[in-house]
């Protein structure tokens, strides 16, 4: 059963595949804003995941970030997300990202339930 309050922190560490320049968002050698808004989803997804119906994965609806501070190559970036209301299918998070104890982007997540089977065939 879902219930608010599931969370999970996520890192990774900032190469040089995961800079602006390098995924074309900008051309600086920092930490892209997709890329952190990846991890953010990542934390929701699996903040929820081991309370899931067999046979279901959540996908991304929505996603509202602030990017607030540069983050540079080799930098650990935490990022975590906290399930604030169930409706539905419909799951909703706060989102947060760290560098050290120094808040580089927080906001909103929305991902749906979906089954897996049925959301493929509908490729």
């Amino acid at each position: 059963m879902l219930e608010t309050g599931l969370t999970h922190t996520s890192s990774l560490t900032v190469t040089e595949a995961l800079t602006a320049k390098a995924m074309g968002s900008g051309d600086m050698p920092v930490l892209a804003t997709p890329a952190m808004m990846a991890l953010m989803e990542n934390a929701a997804m699996l903040a929820v995941a081991p309370e899931l119906p067999e046979g279901s994965t959540t996908v991304g609806g929505h996603i509202e970030s602030s990017h607030l501070k540069p983050t540079p190559l080799g930098a650990e970036v935490k990022a975590e997300a906290t399930l604030t209301k169930v409706d539905g299918r419909k799951l909703y998070f706060t989102v947060k990202a760290m560098q050290g104890d120094a808040v580089i982007g927080e906001g909103t997540h929305l991902r749906f339930i979906v089954d897996r089977e049925k959301f493929m065939s509908k490729l």
